[in-house]
């Protein structure tokens, strides 16, 4: 593969990478929070540049020196994406509705952490496997860091409209949303946790995970 290639692969997988369930499903529980358009797009963008920052640095490394991620640290991570969401769900589901004066900041940049940690392993077999240019391979990991970036902002902005509408329509239906969000992040954050930990075998002698 490369460069021009890699750069519209990148950028194509990155926005749909974007739209993953899981990520969907995380940052809904904190778009809910507000009802502007400008503040909602800021979150997915602090969500993308937290993703883009750990992918970078752990997807990039296990690139550039050609490593694999062990298995077990593999499933760690994601079983810690798991429980993440998890945590977001109960919280939408039992929380009160609360300003989110500080969006785009550290929270939503945290849990992109934690996503990209998870992730890291299977895009840099991606990689690794698409092409032996280093090039291609860094111009491939920005391209797609980037359309994350823009593939949540866009997303957290299309989410925040029924919390606006609610507002306008029917107070009650704003806690409707929220806990929408949250029943779908513990819902996903549960399936998640008994994958990695039942079938792809986490806390079992030998991990039987394989990349997806």
């Amino acid at each position: 593969m490369t460069i021009l290639p890699a750069l519209a692969l990148g950028l194509a997988l990155g926005v749909r990478h974007a739209t993953d369930a899981d990520h969907v499903a995380a940052i809904s529980t904190i778009v809910t929070e507000t009802r502007s358009l400008r503040r909602a797009a800021l979150i997915g963008l602090s969500w993308g540049v937290g993703h883009s920052a750990s992918v970078l640095l752990v997807g990039g490394a296990l690139v550039l020196f050609r490593l694999p991620m062990p298995v077990r640290v593999a499933l760690a991570l994601e079983f810690l994406a798991a429980l993440m969401l998890i945590a977001l769900g109960v919280r939408s589901i039992v929380g009160r509705r609360r300003a989110v004066k500080t969006a785009g900041t550290v929270r939503p940049a945290a849990i992109g952490v934690v996503h990209g940690l998870a992730g890291s392993a299977v895009l840099a077999l991606l990689v690794l496997s698409a092409t032996d240019s280093a090039a291609s391979a860094a111009v491939y990991l920005l391209s797609f860091c980037l359309g994350t970036v823009v593939g949540m902002s866009l997303i957290t902005a299309v989410l925040s409209v029924p919390a606006r509408f609610g507002a306008e329509r029917l107070a009650a239906f704003d806690r409707h949303i929220r806990m929408a969000a949250g029943i779908a992040s513990l819902a996903v954050g549960l399936l998640l946790a008994h994958r990695v930990g039942v079938h792809d075998g986490l806390f079992a002698a030998t991990p039987t995970w394989t990349a997806e």
